[in-house]
């Protein structure tokens, strides 16, 4: 009797692999998409959180924070997204001081400790907890999942900015920073703010280009590549086209012209880019 041959052939062994190969090959892509579209969702979770966080911020001081910085302020140090980070977690991370002069130093407008006592021991009425501490509100977010990081820890070189001063950083963590205390992290990159100034009529004075322009910059030194947010030429065109309302035709006018905008990189980690986040727009 012939024994009945059994198993695959070279051929048919071929034909099964390139049949996998091609599911893969789609698969592949469509696995990226939904991993993208998870990650979008949870960085549109975080302005969520911020946008809240805002809201309490405003009910108690009447306003949101003010995001300004020009090399001319104080030390030119200092600007809208460290800014965004002290109004919502504090300057050293344990609440925010009505007495904020909104200085990298954490100090008041008379250069003294009314506001953030960095030593922590002014202690007028005696109740054994520092007198900074006890007039403080907040955090209005979370810290554990707020994605604070010190400039310092996230760029080789920050000048003009201050390193030693926190910022919201975004979902998407791209790169691994080394910690002031040696634990390596994953990051992504500072989120973005701008006040806008309501009183103003044109779209160049209701929100400022230069207020992160230098965490623009600062981060476009540290990926060698170009950020088209931070492209200065004719006045900041490509910033003012970026943030414009398509459906207003009478002038060029701003998104959210009476609050805020937020900008996260995005996956790709460059601001400007068609994967940008932000809290306008599509």
């Amino acid at each position: 009797m012939e024994r009945k041959k059994t198993g695959l052939t070279i051929i048919e062994l071929l034909i099964v692999l390139g049949i996998i190969a091609i599911l893969t090959s789609l698969l592949i892509p469509a696995l990226s998409v939904v991993r993208n579209t998870a990650r979008d969702a949870k960085q549109r979770a975080q302005f969520s959180t911020i946008d809240l966080g805002l809201s309490a911020f405003k009910n108690d001081y009447g306003d949101y924070p003010p995001s300004s910085w020009t090399p001319q302020e104080l030390t030119g140090d200092y600007c809208g997204a460290q800014k965004l980070a002290e109004a919502l977690l504090g300057w050293d991370l344990l609440g925010f001081h009505p007495n904020s002069a909104w200085r990298s130093d954490g100090l008041d407008s008379a250069d003294g400790t009314l506001a953030y006592d960095p030593a922590q021991t002014r202690d007028v009425d005696g109740d054994g907890v520092p007198d900074s501490l006890n007039e403080r509100k907040g955090p209005y977010l979370e810290l554990a999942s707020s994605n604070a990081f010190k400039l310092g820890d996230l760029f080789v070189n920050t000048a003009p900015l201050a390193p030693n001063t926190f910022v919201l950083c975004d979902v998407f963590g791209a790169r691994s920073v080394q910690l002031s205390n040696g634990k390596t992290v994953k990051a992504g990159a500072p989120v973005l703010y701008y006040k806008a100034n309501s009183s103003e009529k044109i779209i160049g004075g209701i929100y400022n280009v230069l207020d992160n322009q230098a965490i623009v910059m600062a981060k476009q030194q540290s990926d060698g590549l170009e950020h088209l947010l931070g492209n200065s030429a004719n006045q900041y065109e490509f910033f003012y086209n970026y943030i414009s309302d398509p459906k207003i035709n009478a002038r060029v006018w701003p998104y959210r012209p009476d609050s805020y905008i937020l900008i996260s990189a995005g996956v790709d980690g460059l601001y400007g880019t068609r994967d940008d986040i932000r809290n306008f727009g599509n």
